[in-house]
């Protein structure tokens, strides 16, 4: 039996509303969140905020850190310093090239500092730990510093790009040309951890696929001083190329160690797999002459190249690197993206950014592939000699290109999630 609606059921009713209204108009996820409540979404109108989590103070500064930061700012001042009439700020951070501390200070940025993109990542631990917790924070992260790729590979995510290199673009450019110039046998010295193993992983696939042998390794921790056993175990090998699989300063140490134990005058030679224009710089072209080195950029390639760089030089008093140079093209495609989607939110700008074709002072017509992997073309250098060199920064001649298809792992060989197997049928 219906009972009839009375002033007392109607007064109930409405303070019943009053009160339960809130819970009514709120989000599922927000009925639903934990006691402590998360801090508040941004206005449309408030800044997007840009993280720069790279190394400031370690082995890999030189190649990433200080630099790494003006160049994105130039990329943020050059675009007007607002996008959609919102302010976009850069913020920079030391990880220390640890993977926990990297992931909280991150955590700290999506979560408190409404940080939509992070950028950098030297240490590939760092850049992998931070692609899965971006993922899960639903933010977007360019790996710009960090080499393994496992970035689009196992560890790929739909808001994770790979920009400037990666660990197969290496092998596929010094190893593989090292071993066409009858360096059939290596014995690698690797940096113990995703990077080096990751770099020495690709480059023995290449070396091995091509007919040469790998006669071992020797796995050292970051931030190594002293080489001797390493390289005494390279030389008894008698392998013909020892394959560096370290970077920044464990490199350098690697290089200059190496002339002193006369590696290269009894008729070995070193393939420095991750050479930046900051690590020759630190060596000089005495010690560097003569290696074979793959990059994306070099500042003196044209006359776009000589105008960006020229500019980063009356900031810093330093040539860009690659990283540096790519920190700055990404940023400046992300917010391209921003403006023509007219909007930050995190999926319509990563289909807008893989739609855009790229383009710019250091890339021609590249693209960001399903993976998160940027098609682009790569470059074979050769260290000039003192006497080769016009001036300061003048330190590689180009042997050749490395075009992107050859550069980047096909689809077919991909471990990524996210690649259907339709597609791994197709040509990357």
């Amino acid at each position: 039996m219906t009972k009839p609606i009375t002033r007392a059921l109607l007064a109930a009713t409405a303070v019943f509303a009053l009160c339960a209204s809130p819970w009514l108009a709120a989000p599922a996820a927000a009925q639903t969140a934990a006691p402590t409540a998360a801090p508040a979404a941004p206005a449309a109108t408030g800044p997007i905020r840009i993280g720069v989590l790279t190394d400031l103070s370690g082995s890999l500064a030189d190649l990433s850190g200080k630099g790494s930061v003006e160049a994105v700012k130039m990329a943020v001042e050059d675009f007007g310093a607002s996008v959609l009439g919102r302010p976009v700020e850069v913020l920079s951070a030391d990880h220390q090239n640890k993977a926990d501390i990297g992931s909280q200070i991150a955590a700290d940025w999506y979560d408190n500092k409404n940080v939509e993109v992070i950028i950098d990542l030297p240490n590939s631990a760092v850049m992998l730990a931070i692609q899965e917790l971006t993922r899960r924070k639903n933010k977007i992260v360019f790996g710009t510093a960090g080499g393994s790729s496992d970035f689009t590979g196992k560890a790929c995510s739909p808001n994770g790009v790979h920009w400037v290199y990666d660990t197969y673009a290496l092998a596929a450019g010094t190893g593989k040309t090292m071993v066409k110039q009858g360096g059939d046998s290596w014995y690698f010295i690797t940096l113990d951890y995703s990077f080096g193993l990751s770099l020495e992983r690709d480059t023995a696939a290449f070396v091995t696929g091509a007919g040469g042998k790998v006669l071992g390794a020797a796995r050292h921790p970051l931030n190594s001083a002293d080489f001797s056993s390493y390289l005494l175990q390279a030389q008894s090998s008698k392998a013909k190329v020892i394959g560096l699989a370290n970077a920044g300063g464990d490199l350098i140490n690697t290089v200059k160690q190496a002339a002193e134990f006369g590696v290269t005058r009894q008729g070995q030679k070193l393939a420095g797999l991750l050479m930046f224009l900051s690590d020759i710089h630190a060596l000089g072209l005495e010690t560097a002459q003569g290696l074979v080195l793959t990059e994306s950029f070099y500042w003196d390639q044209n006359d776009a190249t000589r105008a960006f760089s020229k500019r980063f030089f009356e900031r810093t008093g330093r040539m860009p690197t690659m990283v540096q140079a790519g920190d700055y093209g990404a940023i400046t495609h992300y917010l391209k993206a921003v403006k023509a989607a007219g909007t930050a939110e995190t999926a319509t700008v990563m289909k807008t950014m893989r739609d855009t074709p790229i383009n710019d002072f250091m890339t021609k017509d590249g693209r960001i592939r399903e993976d998160g992997r940027v098609l682009r073309d790569m470059y074979l250098f050769e260290v000039k000699s003192p006497a080769e060199s016009k001036g300061p920064w003048d330190y590689y001649k180009q042997l050749g290109v490395i075009a992107a298809a050859d550069a980047a792992r096909p689809l077919a060989e991909s471990e990524c999630p996210l690649v259907a197997k339709a597609v791994k049928a197709e040509k990357p």
